[in-house]
C-alpha cells in the first residue's frame, strides 16, 4: 500500500527536497529523475517548477523541469486523426518519443532541448527548454507517468522516485473551467463540454495509476 499523506503544497516542497537532495549525493554523479505525476488541474506544473527553483536555490544549475506537456501530438495531426475533441487524452501524445526523450536525457553529456506546449496557442513548441550537462536532477511532471498502457509503461521504469499528487475531482472541475477560459479561446460551453467529455475522464484514469506511485500527496488546497 502506498503512503498518503495530505499536505499544503508548501509542506510537500519541504518534504521533498532534503529527500531529493540525499537521492542525488547517494547516485554518485548519474542524473536521477524524479516524477511528479497527477491528473490534469491537479497543480503539479506549479509544484514541480518550485521545485526545481528551490532545488537550484542550494545547488545552481543542478535541476531542470522537463514537462510532459511537449509530447502532446501537433494540434494539426490530431485534427487530421479527427480526435480534437479528446485532445489531452493518452492517445493524442507522442508517448515513445517522450519514453525516448527520457531515456536520453538520463544519460546525456550534452545540452538537450525538448518541447513546450502553449496554452496561448493550444500547440506544442520546439525547443522550448534545454538541459545543461551540469543537470543532475530530473524533474519530470505530467498526467501519465505511471501509466501502464502502451509507451507509456517504459516511463516509470526511469523514475527514481515517483510522487502521485492527489486534489479533489470538484475543485480540479474548477480549476479546468478557469484554465480553459484564461485564453479566451474557446466559450465557457465549449470548456464545459470539454472537461466532462475529456479532462475529468483523463482525471479519473490517472487516479487509478496512483497505487505506481512511491508516495502520494493528498494536497490540502482551499479552493
Amino acid at each position: 500500500m502506498v503512503e498518503t499523506i495530505k499536505l499544503t503544497p508548501q509542506a510537500a516542497l519541504a518534504r521533498l527536497v532534503p529527500h531529493i537532495v540525499a537521492l542525488e549525493q547517494a547516485a554518485t554523479g548519474q542524473r536521477i529523475a524524479i516524477g511528479l505525476a497527477g491528473g490534469p488541474g491537479t497543480g503539479k506544473s506549479t509544484l514541480a517548477a518550485e521545485l526545481v527553483t528551490m532545488l537550484n536555490a542550494i545547488r545552481p544549475g543542478s535541476a531542470a523541469l522537463v514537462p510532459m506537456d511537449g509530447f502532446h501530438m501537433k494540434h494539426a495531426k490530431i485534427e487530421a486523426m479527427g480526435q480534437t475533441d479528446y485532445k489531452g487524452a493518452p492517445h493524442t501524445f507522442e508517448g515513445a518519443a517522450f519514453v525516448s526523450f527520457l531515456h536520453h536525457l538520463k544519460h546525456a553529456e550534452a545540452v538537450v532541448s525538448g518541447p513546450g506546449y502553449s496554452r496561448k496557442i493550444e500547440d506544442t513548441i520546439d525547443d522550448a527548454f534545454s538541459v545543461a550537462p551540469e543537470v543532475k536532477v530530473l524533474v519530470v511532471e505530467g498526467n501519465y507517468l505511471l501509466l501502464t498502457e502502451g509507451p507509456w509503461a517504459g516511463v516509470k521504469p526511469m523514475l527514481d522516485y515517483a510522487v502521485f499528487v492527489h486534489v479533489p475531482r470538484a475543485i480540479v472541475q474548477a480549476r479546468l473551467l478557469k484554465r480553459h477560459g484564461e485564453e479566451g479561446l474557446f466559450s465557457e460551453e465549449r470548456n464545459r463540454a470539454h472537461i466532462e467529455r475529456n479532462d475529468l475522464p483523463n482525471y479519473d484514469l490517472v487516479a487509478a495509476s496512483s497505487g505506481r506511485a512511491d508516495i502520494v500527496f493528498d494536497m490540502d488546497v482551499a479552493e
